[in-house]
């Protein structure tokens, strides 16, 4: 019987075909007033797998709009009731239920300070929406398992939408139009190789540069969500200072490696680890020495980077079952968790 985890991963191209023809006046009134403020900076607020969606979404605005991002922590406003001063701001919520009381209080404190407050949310008319001047609706449809695939994808895809329409960038919307063509050809790829070697381990790393340091997190998350692993995501760079001591021989690693400027170091840095005799893997045909998972070449750096989570998460659904956990009902975890 099919997982609702596997079907929310096989409508993923839908989704983001659905958000990308009906993201419509919102987004170009959140895009307007984003140029119209020009902001210092921007901050983003979100936990979770959300958290991961705006650490992608940092690494895009800084490399398009030329912006720093920061993240705040959202209890500064719930627990500690700080006053930020964040009228210079942009500020970016992500949430997919929109209900977490400390996302929601964060995003409502920098409305009242005067930034440009911009909600990412599955769920219109909900608090987050609410708190903030600007809703964007992600428009991932119903997801019914815990761990979140669809909606982050949707989410990161609304935050590339918003940075087209912010920046004009043709470059980024014409790779962003045709992104779902390229998300139904992701969903077909297999990455079972990996389950044999990540099968006998207790531990594995997963290493990324850039927006795909993102995804590594976002990956390390769903292994430990779904099939009880111990994950953990680094920089391919900072894997070297001290995390490579516990990369021992068949130790696993997956490198997410898009095409863009970090794709050389990251399969330098694989083939070093491989050279250890490490199991590692990763999504580029520049390596030697490590294992190569297909990938699809979206034609723009962002979008590579962000297709590389879904035949991930094809392969991740299929490991947690192998190992006898259920990925729709992961032990100890809710759906929505509303933090203070």
């Amino acid at each position: 019987m099919q997982t609702h985890m596997r079907r929310e991963i096989d409508e993923i191209p839908e989704a983001a075909a659905r958000l990308i023809e009906g993201a419509g006046p919102a987004l170009e009134k959140a895009g307007a007033a984003l140029r119209e403020k020009n902001p210092a900076y921007v901050a983003t607020i979100a936990r979770g797998s959300s958290d991961h969606a705006a650490y992608f979404i940092k690494y895009a605005v800084e490399l398009t709009a030329g912006k720093p991002v920061a993240s705040l922590g959202p209890s500064l406003a719930s627990i500690y009731g700080a006053r930020l001063d964040l009228s210079g701001a942009a500020t970016i919520a992500i949430s997919q239920s929109g209900k977490s009381p400390d996302i929601v209080a964060m995003a409502k404190a920098a409305t009242e300070s005067g930034a440009v407050s911009i909600a990412l949310t599955n769920t219109m008319g909900s608090p987050l929406a609410d708190a903030s001047r600007h809703a964007l609706d992600i428009k991932a449809g119903p997801e019914l398992a815990v761990a979140a695939t669809k909606s982050y994808v949707s989410s990161v895809l609304a935050g590339l939408l918003l940075l087209a329409e912010w920046t004009g960038n043709d470059e980024l919307k014409a790779a962003l139009k045709a992104l779902p063509e390229h998300f139904a050809r992701a969903v077909t790829l297999d990455w079972q190789a990996l389950g044999e070697d990540i099968g006998i381990s207790g531990s594995l790393y997963l290493l990324g540069r850039g927006p795909s340091l993102a995804i590594a997190s976002e990956a390390a998350l769903k292994f430990k969500e779904t099939s009880g692993m111990h994950a953990e995501a680094y920089s391919a760079a900072e894997v070297l200072h001290g995390p490579v001591a516990l990369v021992k021989p068949d130790f696993p690693v997956v490198a997410f490696a898009a095409r863009d400027a970090a794709e050389a170091s990251i399969a330098e840095i694989a083939d070093g680890l491989a050279a250890k005799r490490a199991a590692v893997y990763a999504t580029s045909g520049r390596v030697t020495r490590a294992g190569r998972l297909p990938f699809v070449e979206t034609g723009h750096p962002l979008t590579d980077a962000l297709a590389l989570i879904i035949p991930f998460y094809g392969f991740v659904e299929a490991f947690s079952r192998a190992r006898g956990f259920d990925p729709d009902k992961p032990e100890a975890l809710k759906k929505v968790t509303e933090t203070r």
